[in-house]
């Protein structure tokens, strides 16, 4: 998904923010199941960010959104700010801006990233909406992707792959979702990936519901050592918002390896500042352990 251009918050942001409340001890790993994911397509007002996180009955996983050339180093503050009541993955690069980056210098930032960030995010999302037609010469795409891949796992870390769901809403075949998977993710990937999640926006699919079950249960065996499960779900349309957060988070699918996620694209949107009712929406949706 097209990340918004929103402003990093710089130190007056932070001046003008109260002091970052913390009413939970810092999450421990491991990431418990269900995973309850959102994400954040910015960092202003970290504070408030960081307030609503801690009013989500479950402890969360906050995908960051990392913007296209800014540095790791601006991101610092806040994700250490948001690590303290979250879990966090890390979106190296969104999609829309993948074709603008060549492959080096996608891998000079994802080291770069790493680096600065290393310590405080749990999951690499080495690429995100990966087989979606926008993302440049395919070749490219791969080897951002594998090159990615292979500096996160050096190191140790926990990689994730968002592949983009779009049953009967490509342009091109060999961009369906299985069918580009199955062709470009190399084996070592299809072995060692610790995650494999799927955005889906209804809204880019006329409306489709698939049979999940059997959509994930296809993706296990394709990747039977990966966690699996939504990696971004969300709706423009203001009126379909709280039926889609429900849909979505109370969604129980009985597939090995299956750990939910979900991690709707519009929470800073949706749900900072915590007053806002679509907040205690999720926290309805929430599935219990």
């Amino acid at each position: 998904m097209a990340t918004a251009i929103i402003g990093i918050a710089g130190s007056a942001d932070v001046a003008a923010q109260t002091s970052t409340m913390q009413t939970r001890a810092r999450p421990a790993l491991p990431i418990p199941v269900p995973m309850v994911g959102v994400t954040t397509d910015s960092i202003s007002n970290v504070s408030a960010i960081v307030a609503s996180l801690n009013s989500i009955n479950a402890v969360p996983t906050t995908r960051i959104v990392f913007d296209e050339n800014i540095p790791a180093a601006d991101y610092r503050d806040a994700t250490v700010k948001i690590r303290n009541v979250s879990y966090v993955m890390g979106e190296i690069l969104d999609s829309f801006y993948v074709k603008t980056y060549s492959v080096q210098d996608y891998l000079n930032r994802t080291s770069e990233y790493l680096s600065e960030l290393g310590d405080v995010v749990d999951i690499w999302e080495v690429g995100n909406e990966i087989n979606g037609e926008w993302l440049g010469n395919n070749q490219d795409v791969v080897a951002k992707m594998t090159g990615a891949y292979d500096l996160v796992k050096a190191q140790g870390k926990t990689a994730e792959l968002t592949l983009y769901y779009n049953q009967d809403c490509w342009s091109r075949p060999q961009n369906e979702m299985f069918t580009w998977a199955n062709q470009n993710v190399p084996p070592r990937m299809k072995q060692g990936l610790d995650y494999v999640l799927i955005s889906y926006y209804e809204d880019d699919c006329n409306g489709l519901q698939p049979d999940w079950p059997q959509v994930f249960k296809k993706l296990s065996v394709m990747f039977p050592n990966s966690k699996i499960g939504f990696g971004e779900v969300g709706t423009r349309k203001k009126g379909k918002k709280a039926e889609y957060i429900n849909r979505y988070y109370s969604t129980r699918i009985n597939v090995p390896n299956y750990v939910g996620g979900y991690f709707w694209w519009y929470f800073k949107q949706d749900m900072v500042p915590n007053t806002k009712t679509l907040l205690q929406t999720l926290n309805s949706a929430i599935v219990k352990p």
